[in-house]
């Protein structure tokens, strides 16, 4: 089989969207998959929907244009903010954007007009996580911005945690998102029917004992995906871990002294000392290497330790024990490694379990969005 490549298991991803929009449910939260991260595989994106996701999300539009001419019908928003220069597509292909300039909502309202429909926006508030986000002094002055331009309506607020940083959402700042729900309706009426919360660092807080308040939804992509929780690292109760695993194939095993002596050739090389065999540890290189993926996000097997990677080359010690050239290894990827791999295009992607999905998630008919390639 070709290698190096991605096996994925599309039943445990699945049931993972199902693990957590039932708990989630029983909170008052939906849950918007999102599926950067696998660069909107189809296959993926479908598995969530069955999962019984509300929606889906996406950074990027050329992802989610290949989504809907795989067939994906269900509703999509661009959580990246939209590039001026891509208004036509996102408009065209996604129902709701994530936004904090008004420049942008003018011309998705310009577009939407042209193209005979209305989009809707989602506005980001800059909770502490430094990236994207509105301060929320100026909140109303934009929630009234976009009220009042033709073509677009507003949906809701929403929020990122653990993104530019680690830091993990408290209580306090979700309680405050939800005064500045209340605060905008007291503004401006009754206009914020969506209040997303963050992604998977916020299920901590989700599931815990506190009061949502008027927070209704999470955007949920490593947690589905793989999960573990974004801040810890830690596995999630209940959900699978390993739905993705990375193959790569040894392309030499060696016996190397650690450390590998540093002198320099003759004269001085009758000088090196020499290392006995009992040292000796085996090194194993696996072709496949930064370019690929995020080596040093890999998992290797019990006993196995990374010791560095280059552009096209990993180095693992695997102790004294040979691992046979042109044999696999296989190893498990935390996200930064999964999102690397998957938009690598020497990487193949293997999908498993795959089934048919049900026509809320595909639908091989002809539809508009054939017009976008």
């Amino acid at each position: 089989m070709t290698s190096p490549r991605v096996e994925i298991d599309l039943g445990k991803i699945q049931a993972n969207a199902r693990c957590l929009v039932r708990r989630l449910g029983t909170r008052g939260l939906s849950v918007t998959g999102v599926t950067k991260a696998v660069c909107g595989h189809p296959d993926i994106a479908a598995a969530m929907v069955d999962g019984g996701v509300a929606d889906l999300a996406d950074a990027r539009i050329k992802n989610i244009v290949r989504m809907r001419m795989e067939g994906i019908r269900c509703p999509i928003s661009i959580i990246r903010a939209p590039m001026l220069s891509e208004m036509e597509d996102v408009v065209r292909c996604c129902g709701s954007s994530y936004n904090t300039e008004m420049d942008t909502i003018l011309k998705l309202g310009t577009t939407a007009k042209k193209q005979g429909t209305s989009h809707d926006v989602i506005l980001m508030v800059e909770m502490g996580d430094m990236r994207e986000g509105i301060l929320p002094e100026n909140l109303n002055d934009c929630v009234t911005g976009v009220i009042a331009t033709p073509g677009v309506a507003l949906r809701g607020l929403a929020a990122n945690f653990a993104c530019m940083g680690d830091l993990a959402p408290t209580a306090g700042g979700m309680a405050m998102l939800s005064r500045l729900a209340d605060q905008v309706e007291g503004d401006c009426g009754p206009v914020v029917d969506l209040v997303s919360g963050g992604g998977s660092a916020n299920l901590p807080w989700a599931l815990g004992e506190v009061s949502i308040g008027r927070v209704n939804n999470l955007r949920l992509g490593e947690a589905i995906l793989l999960g573990t929780d974004p801040v810890t690292g830690h596995p999630i109760t209940g959900l699978h871990t390993d739905a993705f695993a990375l193959f790569a194939e040894v392309i030499e095993a060696s016996r190397k002294p650690s450390p590998l002596p540093t002198r320099s050739i003759a004269p001085e090389l009758g000088m090196l000392k020499l290392v006995r065999n009992d040292d000796l540890r085996v090194r194993t290189i696996l072709a496949v290497g930064q370019q690929d993926t995020d080596a040093g996000g890999l998992t290797f097997p019990s006993g196995m330790a990374f010791i560095g990677a280059t552009s096209d080359h990993t180095v693992v010690d695997t102790a004294k024990s040979a691992v046979p050239v042109g044999s696999e290894m296989k190893m498990g990827m935390n996200y930064s490694a999964l999102m690397r791999a998957m938009s690598a295009p020497d990487v193949a992607k293997v999908v498993h379990s795959k089934q048919k999905m049900n026509g809320s998630a595909k639908d091989h008919e002809t539809h508009p969005f054939l017009t976008l390639v």
